[in-house]
C-alpha cells in the first residue's frame, strides 16, 4: 500500500517537531524536512513532488509550508498553486509558526463566546490587538475585518511597524485594519475604554496590561490571551481560562482553551489532506472554517 508522504518546506534552519508529531498523528506515514527554502526555489521541489508519484496517489502527497513570515508563507502557496500541472496536483497547507491556526482558535473560540453570552457577532465590534506586529495578531485583525468587525493592532515599539502591516493587510486581503502606538503604558491604557474585544498576542512570558490597567476595559466583552508562558499578556486571564468572568466584567478565554483548540484544528486540516480525493489549498481562513466546525458555530 502505497504511503501518506508530506513535505515540509522551512526558509528557516529547522522545521518544527511539533509540526512533525502533529502530521505523524494525523496520517501521514513519511514526513520530509527541507531547510533554508527559497521562494526561488518553490516551483521545482513543487513538481519534483508532484511528478514523481502517480495521479492516483497525489492525494497521498502533500506539502506543510513552515517558517515565521506569514506573507512569504502564503507566497510560497500561490507559487505551489501556479506550479502545479493538472492532474499532477497535490494539497498545500501553510501555518508558519503555527499562527493561522492558533489565531483562527482564538477567533472561533471569541465568536462562541459571543454568540452564547450575547448572541451577537463579530460584526461591528471594536477589537484591540496587542501584539499587532506579529503574525498570530496581524492574521487574527484580518480574520476579524473579514466579519464586519472594526480592528485596531497596537505596536509595543511604536506606530510605524503595524502601519507597515495595516497598508499590506489592505493591498494583499482588502481590509481595513487600524495601526495605533502602544509604546508606552499610557497608551496601552487610553485603547481599552472603547474595546468590545481584547485580544493579546504579544511576545511570550510578557505582561502587557496590567491589574490597574485592565480595570479601564469597562465596555469588553471578551478578552483572549494566547501567551501561555508566564506571567499572562493580560493580568488576571488564566491558562485554562473558559468563559471565565474576569475581574474587568469580561469573560476570559485563556491559552489552553484556545490551544486545545488550535491543536485539533491543525490534526483536521493535515487529516483532511490525508483523506480527500482531490487536492486541498487551506490557508488562514480555511483553518477559522474548521476551528468553527469543531466548535459547531
Amino acid at each position: 500500500m502505497k504511503k501518506n508522504i508530506l513535505h515540509m518546506f522551512t526558509p528557516q534552519e529547522n522545521v518544527s517537531p511539533f509540526d512533525v508529531n502533529m502530521a505523524c498523528d494525523a496520517g501521514y506515514d513519511v514526513v520530509i524536512p527541507y531547510s533554508n527554502v527559497n521562494l526561488s526555489d518553490i516551483k521545482s521541489l513543487v513538481q519534483d513532488t508532484i511528478f514523481s508519484r502517480s495521479v492516483s496517489n497525489s492525494k497521498k502527497t502533500g506539502i506543510f509550508i513552515c517558517g515565521k513570515d506569514a506573507s512569504l508563507a502564503l507566497d510560497m502557496m500561490n507559487l505551489a498553486k501556479k506550479s502545479m500541472v493538472p492532474p499532477f496536483e497535490v494539497s498545500v497547507f501553510p501555518d508558519p509558526a503555527g499562527s493561522f491556526t492558533t489565531a483562527a482558535a482564538m477567533v472561533a473560540c471569541t465568536e462562541k463566546t459571543l454568540k452564547e453570552k450575547f448572541n451577537t457577532t463579530l460584526d461591528g465590534k471594536n477589537i484591540i490587538i496587542y501584539g499587532g506586529k506579529g503574525i498570530v495578531g496581524g492574521i487574527s485583525s484580518v480574520m476579524c475585518a473579514n466579519a464586519g468587525a472594526n480592528c485596531k493592532i497596537i505596536g509595543y515599539d511604536g506606530i510605524e511597524n503595524v502601519k507597515k502591516k495595516s497598508e499590506e493587510y489592505k493591498k494583499r486581503f482588502g481590509v481595513d485594519v487600524i495601526p495605533a502606538d502602544g509604546s508606552t503604558d499610557e497608551l496601552n491604557s487610553s485603547y481599552l475604554p472603547e474595546a468590545d474585544i481584547i485580544f493579546c498576542a504579544a511576545r511570550a512570558g510578557t505582561e502587557v496590561i496590567s491589574e490597574q490597567q485592565i480595570a479601564e476595559a469597562k465596555s469588553a466583552k471578551v478578552i483572549a490571551d494566547v501567551n501561555a508562558v508566564p506571567p499572562s499578556g493580560i493580568f488576571g486571564v488564566g491558562l485554562k481560562d473558559d468563559n471565565t468572568k474576569h475581574l474587568c466584567g469580561a469573560y476570559s478565554i485563556g491559552p489552553l482553551t484556545s490551544g486545545d483548540l488550535k491543536v485539533k484544528t491543525q490534526y483536521l486540516m493535515f487529516e483532511k489532506m490525508c483523506t480527500s480525493d482531490k487536492p486541498m489549498y487551506l490557508n488562514f481562513q480555511q483553518a477559522l472554517d474548521f476551528s468553527r466546525e469543531i466548535l459547531r458555530i
